[in-house]
């Protein structure tokens, strides 16, 4: 059995596949997934204290409050007495996949989302591999593209990534086109 040793908001766990645990309050929304801080891998022959083979995956399933802790004091012959009340703000957290299995579904995640955004809805399509491209690159390939080419590379540009030198190399470009 694989079981890995993670740490979350300053606390050390030790977790294996499909098991759900309480963490302190994390700032993360219900429902997505992130990568804590991996210490060790172990299981099937020797542990391994390479977090590179190890990558956790969990899933925040909700936010919880601890059990009530009453605290008392109380001082003798004085009248002093004193009563409050604590609960802890928790987060109900999931592990999803230990191992290779949490590195290929994050590379998958990666693989999509650049497929997803690379066409603009009304302009046009964009040109070939234009969301890895540098800012030199537009520049230097902005003047051989179709007019609606620059204004879907354009409107990518506003709604996604917003570079200043590439919004200026396309709004120059579209400006040559139409004179």
């Amino acid at each position: 059995m694989t079981y890995a040793i993670i740490k979350v908001a300053g606390k050390q766990y030790r977790v294996r596949e499909g098991e759900r645990l309480l963490v302190d309050r994390l700032k993360q929304d219900e429902g997505s997934t992130f990568a804590p801080t991996v210490l060790l891998v172990g299981g099937d022959g020797d542990a391994q204290l390479d977090a590179a083979d190890g990558a956790v995956t969990a899933k925040v399933l909700g936010d919880a409050k601890g059990p009530k802790i009453r605290i008392g004091k109380y001082k003798k012959r004085t009248g002093y007495r004193r009563h409050t009340g604590f609960r802890a703000a928790l987060t109900r957290i999931e592990i999803e996949a230990i191992g290779e299995a949490g590195k290929a579904a994050k590379k998958a995640e990666k693989k999509e989302q650049p497929a997803r955004s690379a066409k603009a809805p009304d302009a046009g399509e964009l040109p070939a591999g234009y969301a890895e491209m540098t800012v030199a690159d537009v520049k230097g390939a902005a003047g051989s593209w179709s007019a609606g080419e620059l204004e879907a590379a354009l409107e990518y540009e506003q709604a996604h990534a917003g570079r200043k030198g590439a919004v200026a190399a396309l709004e120059s470009a579209l400006k040559e086109k139409e004179s």
